[in-house]
């Protein structure tokens, strides 16, 4: 594990000087687009942030490459695959930056999407050939394609979907990614099947430390956007850490002649899990804007102003506490599944339910202090002279109506 968060401290500090040179870059040359309708922040910032972290990536692997504990990653018969990665992510970031500077239409975001999904399917060889559901295989190879391509295209626009709070979707791919990488390791321990967790460990742990790296200069208010290229990066790379593990390895692994123990049952059913549990919040983001657009008869990729973050902001929350809110949602998701792994059921049902109630009367907060303020409004004597306008509390005094003045 400590070789993993050095390599994974190597892409932190290289995304971080760099997110300070693409901040300075962008203000020298004023690199940033004008603020959309959409948006929640009231000044000109730089976009340039995929940059960053892409370059941040690319070192940690660089210098993961060079280390003999991660040869059966690079090599052994699998050039092709990080071949295909880099590719992939370089194509992503490219389209990334041209969308964020001259507002590509959707078809050709959703065409390079999709080569960029192909690149790891086709040459990569990364694809979904099974379910880690009794090592079901798929029907065919052209369905396994088409089934690893929707999976790709979606986490991608999952993730590129929520991007529009300060330090949003950096957070949730720290804990995303932190748990996945925490899951994949304690199932190589557990297995011993290198072959199955080295990438997805690799990927988990790079992108932790590149979006922490990130994370100082997006953080509210924030300096520098991700932009296109960084949200759908980061989506691009939990695709190839979820699939590299999850389609490659079987729950029978776990299990002994004798069948299931309550022990090994955990990892098996976290393994089917986790990939959706941690995804959660994007997902449901997701879903709605897909069925809400398509619903209106527009485009599922055409954009609005009706996103969870949002719906957060217009119920009282401040840009700040809805981010919160969402890191508070993922990672009670994520660490309750974890604890599938690692302690009795009900402990992680008791942490799961325990957390959702607290998440959810932190969300709906506002609705109820807007009631009580509604409340106190309407039940407040109208005031009809100064003096009674003056022994009004600030709040009752900003919901009265005052008469006109009587001689």
């Amino acid at each position: 594990m400590i070789v993993t968060l050095l390599v994974a401290l190597c892409g932190a500090v290289v995304s971080f000087l760099m997110s300070i040179v693409m901040w300075r870059v962008g203000i020298r040359f004023k690199l940033h687009p004008e603020i959309r309708d959409r948006d929640v922040h009231t000044r000109p910032t730089p976009r340039l942030g995929g940059i960053a972290m892409y370059t941040g990536l690319l070192s940690a692997l660089l210098v993961a490459s060079q280390i003999q504990y991660f040869r059966i990653v690079f090599f052994d018969g699998n050039e092709r695959q990080i071949i295909a990665i880099l590719c992939a992510a370089t194509l992503i970031v490219v389209m990334g930056v041209l969308d964020d500077f001259f507002d590509l239409d959707w078809t050709t975001k959703l065409i390079g999407q999709v080569l960029a999904a192909g690149l790891l399917a086709w040459l990569g060889g990364l694809q979904i050939d099974q379910l880690p559901i009794g090592g079901v295989t798929m029907w065919s190879t052209w369905s396994s394609l088409a089934l690893t391509l929707i999976v790709i295209v979606v986490v991608m626009n999952m993730m590129n979907f929520i991007d529009g709070l300060d330090g949003l979707v950096a957070g949730i791919a720290i804990i995303a990614n932190g748990a996945f990488f925490l899951y994949s390791y304690m199932a190589l321990q557990a297995t011993g099947s290198t072959a199955y967790f080295s990438l997805g460990t690799l990927i988990s742990a790079t992108m932790c430390g590149v979006c922490l790296g990130f994370l100082p200069l997006n953080w509210h208010p924030a300096r520098l956007f991700m932009g296109d290229a960084g949200s759908l990066l980061v989506g691009l790379m939990f695709a190839v850490a979820s699939i590299g593990v999850t389609s490659s390895m079987d729950p029978e692994m776990f299990q002994t002649p004798s069948g299931y123990s309550r022990a090994q049952f955990a990892p098996a059913f976290t393994l089917l899990l986790l990939p959706i549990a941690i995804m959660i919040v994007p997902l449901l983001d997701f879903g709605l804007a897909v069925v809400r657009r398509i619903g209106a008869g527009k485009s599922p990729f055409s954009a609005d102003r009706k996103h969870l973050h949002h719906r957060l902001l217009d119920m009282g929350h401040s840009r700040l506490h809805a981010t919160l809110i969402f890191y508070a949602w993922t990672a009670v998701i994520s660490v309750g599944s974890l604890l599938f792994f690692v302690a009795e059921q009900v402990v992680a049902w008791s942490f799961i339910g325990g957390g959702l109630v607290v998440c959810a009367v932190a969300t709906l907060a506002p609705l109820s202090h807007r009631k009580r303020r509604e409340y106190r409004v309407q039940a407040a004597p109208v005031a009809t002279t100064t003096r009674e306008i003056a022994v009004l509390d600030p709040l009752d005094r900003a919901g009265a109506v005052p008469k006109e003045r009587s001689a």
